[in-house]
Protein backbone atom coordinates (compact mmCIF):
# COMPACT_ATOMS: atom_id res chain seq x y z
CA UNK A 1 0.00 0.00 0.00
CA UNK A 2 1.22 3.14 -0.70
CA UNK A 3 2.08 5.96 1.71
CA UNK A 4 -0.49 8.45 0.96
CA UNK A 5 -3.10 5.95 0.80
CA UNK A 6 -2.18 4.40 4.36
CA UNK A 7 -2.27 8.15 5.52
CA UNK A 8 -5.58 8.68 4.21
CA UNK A 9 -6.65 5.45 5.68
CA UNK A 10 -5.30 6.37 9.51
CA UNK A 11 -6.68 9.69 8.67
CA UNK A 12 -10.67 8.00 7.81
CA UNK A 13 -9.94 5.95 10.30
CA UNK A 14 -9.53 9.26 12.56
CA UNK A 15 -12.56 11.05 11.52
CA UNK A 16 -14.45 7.80 11.77
CA UNK A 17 -13.39 6.94 15.57
CA UNK A 18 -14.17 10.74 17.12
CA UNK A 19 -17.53 11.03 15.00
CA UNK A 20 -18.58 7.78 16.47
CA UNK A 21 -16.90 7.88 19.99
CA UNK A 22 -14.92 11.33 20.54
CA UNK A 23 -11.89 12.66 20.69
CA UNK A 24 -11.16 10.16 23.93
CA UNK A 25 -12.00 7.57 21.94
CA UNK A 26 -8.72 8.09 19.75
CA UNK A 27 -5.96 5.80 20.20
CA UNK A 28 -3.17 4.34 17.71
CA UNK A 29 -4.11 1.22 18.37
CA UNK A 30 -7.89 1.72 17.34
CA UNK A 31 -6.82 3.79 14.31
CA UNK A 32 -4.32 0.98 13.36
CA UNK A 33 -6.97 -1.77 13.66
CA UNK A 34 -9.23 0.42 11.81
CA UNK A 35 -7.27 1.74 9.21
CA UNK A 36 -6.18 -1.98 8.48
CA UNK A 37 -2.17 -0.74 9.07
CA UNK A 38 0.52 -1.50 11.38
CA UNK A 39 0.43 0.57 14.52
CA UNK A 40 4.36 1.20 13.49
CA UNK A 41 2.77 2.99 10.35
CA UNK A 42 0.72 5.07 12.27
CA UNK A 43 3.22 6.22 14.62
CA UNK A 44 5.53 6.59 11.68
CA UNK A 45 2.91 8.98 9.93
CA UNK A 46 1.78 10.85 12.97
CA UNK A 47 3.93 11.07 15.81
CA UNK A 48 1.47 12.47 17.67
CA UNK A 49 -2.15 12.30 18.10
CA UNK A 50 -2.53 16.16 18.04
CA UNK A 51 -0.37 16.30 14.67
CA UNK A 52 -3.61 13.27 13.70
CA UNK A 53 -6.34 15.45 15.35
CA UNK A 54 -4.80 18.49 13.47
CA UNK A 55 -4.49 16.47 9.97
CA UNK A 56 -7.94 14.90 9.89
CA UNK A 57 -9.33 18.47 10.68
CA UNK A 58 -6.94 20.29 7.52
CA UNK A 59 -8.01 17.22 5.38
CA UNK A 60 -11.84 17.65 6.48
CA UNK A 61 -11.81 21.25 6.24
CA UNK A 62 -10.02 21.37 3.04
CA UNK A 63 -12.40 18.98 1.29
CA UNK A 64 -15.21 21.36 2.65
CA UNK A 65 -13.94 24.22 1.51
CA UNK A 66 -13.37 22.92 -2.45
CA UNK A 67 -17.37 21.57 -1.90
CA UNK A 68 -18.28 25.03 -0.43
CA UNK A 69 -16.71 26.68 -3.08
CA UNK A 70 -17.53 24.58 -6.03
CA UNK A 71 -21.25 25.75 -4.36
CA UNK A 72 -19.90 29.77 -4.40
CA UNK A 73 -19.55 29.57 -7.97
CA UNK A 74 -23.04 27.89 -8.83
CA UNK A 75 -24.40 30.87 -7.10
CA UNK A 76 -22.75 33.75 -8.62
CA UNK A 77 -24.08 36.22 -10.66
CA UNK A 78 -27.34 34.40 -10.12
CA UNK A 79 -30.69 36.76 -8.99
CA UNK A 80 -32.47 34.86 -6.67
CA UNK A 81 -35.59 36.02 -4.91
CA UNK A 82 -35.48 35.28 -1.14
CA UNK A 83 -37.46 32.09 -1.45
CA UNK A 84 -34.93 30.33 -4.15
CA UNK A 85 -32.46 30.89 -1.46
CA UNK A 86 -33.74 29.89 1.56
CA UNK A 87 -34.34 26.68 -0.33
CA UNK A 88 -31.33 26.84 -1.80
CA UNK A 89 -29.80 27.41 1.51
CA UNK A 90 -32.33 24.10 3.08
CA UNK A 91 -30.86 21.95 -0.13
CA UNK A 92 -27.09 22.68 0.74
CA UNK A 93 -27.99 22.08 4.82
CA UNK A 94 -29.59 18.68 3.59
CA UNK A 95 -26.70 17.39 1.82
CA UNK A 96 -24.82 18.01 4.98
CA UNK A 97 -26.90 14.78 5.89
CA UNK A 98 -25.95 13.84 9.43
CA UNK A 99 -23.70 10.42 8.96
CA UNK A 100 -21.35 9.80 11.67
CA UNK A 101 -18.85 10.68 10.32
CA UNK A 102 -20.73 14.39 9.70
CA UNK A 103 -20.01 14.22 13.41
CA UNK A 104 -16.36 14.62 13.67
CA UNK A 105 -15.86 18.30 12.63
CA UNK A 106 -17.92 19.33 14.99
CA UNK A 107 -15.99 17.71 17.82
CA UNK A 108 -12.80 18.91 16.13
CA UNK A 109 -13.73 22.42 16.04
CA UNK A 110 -14.45 22.68 19.56
CA UNK A 111 -11.04 20.88 20.08
CA UNK A 112 -9.85 23.54 17.70
CA UNK A 113 -11.54 25.75 21.21
CA UNK A 114 -8.74 24.51 22.76
CA UNK A 115 -5.47 23.73 20.31
CA UNK A 116 -4.71 27.39 18.71
CA UNK A 117 -3.10 25.42 16.30
CA UNK A 118 -5.71 24.71 14.83
CA UNK A 119 -7.23 27.58 14.66
CA UNK A 120 -6.31 28.81 11.47
CA UNK A 121 -7.59 25.52 10.11
CA UNK A 122 -11.19 25.95 11.61
CA UNK A 123 -10.88 29.86 10.46
CA UNK A 124 -10.90 28.68 6.62
CA UNK A 125 -13.50 26.43 6.48
CA UNK A 126 -15.84 29.02 8.33
CA UNK A 127 -14.28 31.36 5.41
CA UNK A 128 -15.62 28.80 2.81
CA UNK A 129 -18.81 28.85 4.47
CA UNK A 130 -18.93 32.93 4.64
CA UNK A 131 -17.98 32.81 1.05
CA UNK A 132 -21.29 30.83 0.22
CA UNK A 133 -23.46 33.05 1.87
CA UNK A 134 -22.53 36.14 0.82
CA UNK A 135 -22.58 34.57 -2.83
CA UNK A 136 -26.08 33.49 -1.97
CA UNK A 137 -27.00 37.01 -0.08
CA UNK A 138 -25.69 39.01 -3.38
CA UNK A 139 -27.31 37.01 -5.52
CA UNK A 140 -30.66 37.43 -3.54
CA UNK A 141 -29.44 41.34 -3.81
CA UNK A 142 -28.95 41.99 -0.54
CA UNK A 143 -26.99 45.05 0.57
CA UNK A 144 -23.68 44.37 2.42
CA UNK A 145 -24.29 40.50 2.31
CA UNK A 146 -20.37 40.36 3.89
CA UNK A 147 -21.76 42.09 6.80
CA UNK A 148 -24.99 39.32 7.49
CA UNK A 149 -23.26 36.43 5.88
CA UNK A 150 -21.55 34.78 9.06
CA UNK A 151 -24.94 35.49 10.91
CA UNK A 152 -26.79 33.06 8.33
CA UNK A 153 -23.53 30.35 8.27
CA UNK A 154 -24.07 30.48 12.10
CA UNK A 155 -27.88 30.13 12.35
CA UNK A 156 -26.99 27.19 9.83
CA UNK A 157 -24.60 25.35 11.87
CA UNK A 158 -26.39 26.11 15.05
CA UNK A 159 -29.26 24.31 13.34
CA UNK A 160 -27.27 21.67 12.16
CA UNK A 161 -25.48 21.06 15.76
CA UNK A 162 -29.34 21.04 16.79
CA UNK A 163 -30.09 18.30 14.89
CA UNK A 164 -27.40 16.43 15.64
CA UNK A 165 -27.76 17.09 19.41
CA UNK A 166 -30.90 16.19 19.90
CA UNK A 167 -31.52 13.48 16.80
CA UNK A 168 -34.52 15.44 15.43
CA UNK A 169 -34.19 16.49 11.73
CA UNK A 170 -37.32 19.13 12.08
CA UNK A 171 -35.74 22.22 12.69
CA UNK A 172 -37.15 23.81 9.05
CA UNK A 173 -33.49 25.81 7.86
CA UNK A 174 -35.74 27.29 5.23
CA UNK A 175 -38.04 28.97 7.10
CA UNK A 176 -35.17 30.20 9.59
CA UNK A 177 -32.86 31.24 6.74
CA UNK A 178 -36.10 32.96 5.33
CA UNK A 179 -36.49 35.08 8.51
CA UNK A 180 -32.83 36.20 7.68
CA UNK A 181 -32.77 36.77 4.31
CA UNK A 182 -36.35 38.24 4.13
CA UNK A 183 -34.52 40.81 6.89
CA UNK A 184 -31.37 41.01 4.86
CA UNK A 185 -33.04 41.63 1.23
CA UNK A 186 -33.48 45.31 0.24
Amino acid sequence: MAAVDIRTGILDAVLHIVATEGISGVSNRRIASDAGVSLGSVTYHFPSQSDMLRAALSRFAAEETARILELVEQYRDQDLSAEDAAAATESIAQDIAFVVERIAPFEMFVAAGRDHELHQIAAECFAAYDSLGVAVLTALGAPDPESVASYLVAMIVGLQLRRLATGIDNADVASSILLVLKGAAP
